[in-house]
């Protein structure tokens, strides 16, 4: 008779792709204060982030589950709990379905039911549309399934108002558009990878450098996109000096990597550079709007 063993808590963890939760949590944090003209109310900050945070967590963890033979086979991901046999799917699966109903049923209770709504169709979207379906359908799986990503920051300022603001779906974008230059990178060095797990990402059906040019086109874009907080006056100057610097930076990867004739090793330095971007952009937003509220303040 099969029985539910109790792994150590760091199967667990590693099962939720941590790093990824503190960016979505962060960029949800994000949205959260750019929503507030103050403090965030203590109580929307804590259930709010722990709700939405414990969502993120459930995807990946439903991801690990639906992608266990591609994980065993891509060197990348061999070491997760499900193909080391640290945990089997069943315990995974629990696991998943119980912290994403304990996170959506707290945003529901404590929050208000619109992020609540719109958690759980993030959630679906990455969980079930994305990993069961996109990713092996497409080799634009990375763009239509980009939307479940781009989330968390329009889920922060939902938390706080209420409702969707041109200023929320504005944070949606960035991260939409961010959302394929950052992965297609990775995607290049691990092409042999994806190939051999039989999926269809970009460099593997449509080639390298194809899939170069696509990144460019997707920075420049993103570069064009990262000027709009300023240009409709959500944000300052300071958000314009660290939006336009990044910027530069981003295309400046993505160039040296259009040009570079074994692409791996650039590849990586901008997949690494892409998390580096996104993390001060957020950060820039913030630096901007509490300064622009310090000066309202005094003047």
């Amino acid at each position: 008779m099969n029985t539910l063993t109790i792994a150590p808590w760091t199967q667990y963890w590693n099962l939720t792709k941590p790093k990824v939760v503190f960016l979505i949590v962060f960029t949800a944090l994000v949205g959260m204060l750019l929503a507030a003209q103050g403090a965030v109310p203590l109580d929307v900050l804590f259930f709010g982030l722990i709700g939405i945070g414990l969502a993120a967590a459930s995807g990946a963890a439903i991801n690990h589950v639906v992608d266990q033979h591609i994980d065993s086979i891509m060197e990348r991901t061999q070491g997760r709990p499900l193909p080391t046999g640290n945990l089997d799917q069943r315990e995974a699966l629990i696991f998943a379905i119980s912290i994403g109903v304990l996170g959506i049923s707290m945003l529901f209770i404590f929050i208000n039911a619109l992020t609540a709504v719109l958690t759980f169709f993030s959630l679906v979207g990455y969980a079930l549309i994305y990993t069961m379906y996109l990713k092996r359908a497409t080799p634009q799986n990375i763009v239509l399934g980009g939307a479940a990503g781009a989330a968390p920051p329009l889920l922060g300022w939902t938390a706080v108002t209420g409702q969707v603001d041109t200023e929320a779906l504005l944070l949606f974008l960035i991260i939409f558009i961010w959302t394929p230059p950052h992965f297609w990178a990775l995607a290049i060095r691990r092409k042999d990878e994806y190939a051999k797990a039989e999926i269809p990402m970009l460099p593997v059906t449509h080639g390298v450098d194809f899939t170069k040019v696509q990144i460019l086109l997707y920075t420049i874009l993103l570069f064009i996109v990262t000027l709009m907080p300023f240009l409709i006056q959500m944000s300052g100057l300071i958000y314009l000096a660290g939006a336009v610097s990044l910027g530069i930076g981003f295309l400046y990867y993505a160039i040296k990597l259009y040009r570079d004739k074994s692409p791996n090793r650039i590849a990586m330095k901008t997949f690494g550079y892409s998390i580096f971007y996104l993390s001060l952009l957020f950060a820039f937003l913030l630096a901007d709007h509490y300064a622009r509220l310090f000066f309202r303040a005094i003047f």
